[in-house]
C-alpha cells in the first residue's frame, strides 16, 4: 500500500485510509473491523466524532483475531476545540487513547485553530461548537500553549506524531517560529472544487504531508447546512466520463486524484462494497490531462464550505 514518510520520525503513514467522521456508532465496531479485514491500515478518528470507543472495539478485536498487529495499524485523532488549555490537552488526549483501548495514537491533530471555552467531559462529550446556550463561546488560548502540550505528549510517548487540522499557510508558518516538533500533517478540505494548489505547495516546501478530506466533494455537508448548492461531484458529467474511460467508480476516480497528487485520503462509508472499492485506487493511472480537467472544476463550483461558519453566526 503506498505511504508517505512523516518528518522527524520518518514513520510511514498509508495514503488511503479509513474516514470515521459520521460512521454511525451503533454498527462502527463492525465497520471498523470490517475495514481492517479489507485490507485499510489507517484509522482516522477524532474526539468530536462521538464513536471512539466502537472505533477502538472493532480495532481491537481484528488485532485478537490475528488480522492486524497493533504496529501495523496508524491511528489518527484529534483534540477539540474546548480543550486547547495546557492542562486540558494531555488529559483529554488519555482520555481518548483509553476510549480506544490503546496505549499510543500514530497521529495527533489539532482538529481546528479555534479555541473554545472549556466543556468539562463529565457535562457533555463530545461538547461540539455550542455551550449550553446553544451559542459559540472563543477562549483565550493562544496556539502556541495549544502546540507546546501537542508537544509534551510525543516526549511522553503518548503520540508518536503531531500536526494540525483545517490550517492554512499564514498559521503554519507561525507554528514554525516557535516549534520544537513541527507538524508532520496538515489535514485539510480538498477536491476538485477546492483544490488548494497554493497551500498543497506551501506544504510540500516545508515538508509537511496533506490529508484531504472530503476528497467526494462537499456533498458531506448537506445536512449541516454547508453544501451551499455545489453540484454533487460524484454526479458531475466530467467524474462519469472518466470514470467511465477507466472503467472505476466516480469515487475511485475522485480519490485518485487526489492520491495521484501525493495526497493521503480518508473516505468512509457504512456500505462495505463502496468500503472497499475506495481502496482500490493504485490499480490506475489518471493522465495529466484527466488531472488538469478535473481541478479545472474548481471554477464553476460555488463557494466552498466554510468550516468556521459557526463563528459568524454566535
Amino acid at each position: 500500500m503506498a505511504a508517505v514518510a512523516l518528518k522527524r520520525t520518518g514513520q510511514k503513514m498509508p495514503l488511503v485510509g479509513f474516514g470515521l467522521w459520521k460512521v454511525n456508532r451503533a454498527t462502527c465496531a463492525e465497520t471498523v473491523y470490517n475495514a481492517l479485514k479489507a485490507g485499510y491500515r489507517l484509522l482516522d478518528g477524532a474526539g468530536d466524532y462521538g464513536n471512539e470507543k466502537e472505533a477502538g472495539e472493532g480495532l481491537r478485536r481484528a488485532i485478537s483475531d490475528g488480522i492486524v498487529k497493533r504496529e501495523d495499524v496508524f491511528v489518527t485523532s484529534k483534540l477539540w476545540n474546548t480543550f486547547h488549555a495546557h492542562d486540558h490537552v494531555k488529559a483529554l488526549a488519555k482520555k481518548q487513547l483509553g476510549l480506544w483501548g490503546i496505549d499510543y495514537f500514530d497521529l495527533f491533530l489539532v482538529h481546528f485553530p479555534i479555541s473554545l471555552e472549556y466543556v468539562d467531559p463529565s457535562h457533555r462529550y463530545p461538547p461540539e461548537w455550542w455551550g449550553d446556550d446553544k451559542k459559540v463561546h472563543l477562549a483565550k488560548v493562544p496556539f502556541q500553549e495549544t502546540w507546546g502540550a501537542m508537544e509534551e505528549l510525543v516526549d511522553e510517548g503518548l503520540v508518536k506524531n503531531i500536526g494540525v487540522s483545517n490550517v492554512q499557510g499564514s498559521l503554519l508558518i507561525d507554528i514554525l517560529r516557535y516549534a520544537k516538533y513541527e507538524p508532520a500533517v496538515n489535514q485539510v478540505e480538498l477536491h476538485p472544487y477546492l483544490t488548494q494548489e497554493p497551500l498543497i505547495k506551501l506544504c510540500g516546501t516545508l515538508g509537511i504531508a496533506i490529508t484531504a478530506y472530503s476528497s467526494l466533494g462537499p456533498q458531506s455537508y448537506v445536512e449541516l447546512g454547508a453544501d451551499k448548492g455545489a453540484k454533487n461531484l460524484l454526479e458531475h458529467d466530467t467524474i462519469a466520463s472518466i470514470a467511465s474511460k477507466h472503467s472505476k467508480s466516480h469515487a475511485q476516480v475522485l480519490l485518485r486524484w487526489a492520491v495521484q497528487q501525493g495526497l493521503a485520503v480518508i473516505p468512509k462509508s457504512n456500505n462495505h462494497d463502496r468500503l472497499v472499492q475506495n481502496l482500490q485506487v493504485d490499480a490506475f493511472q489518471l493522465s495529466d490531462a484527466e488531472i488538469k480537467e478535473m481541478s479545472s472544476l474548481k471554477a464553476f463550483s460555488h463557494d466552498p464550505p466554510d468550516a468556521s461558519r459557526s463563528l459568524r453566526e454566535m
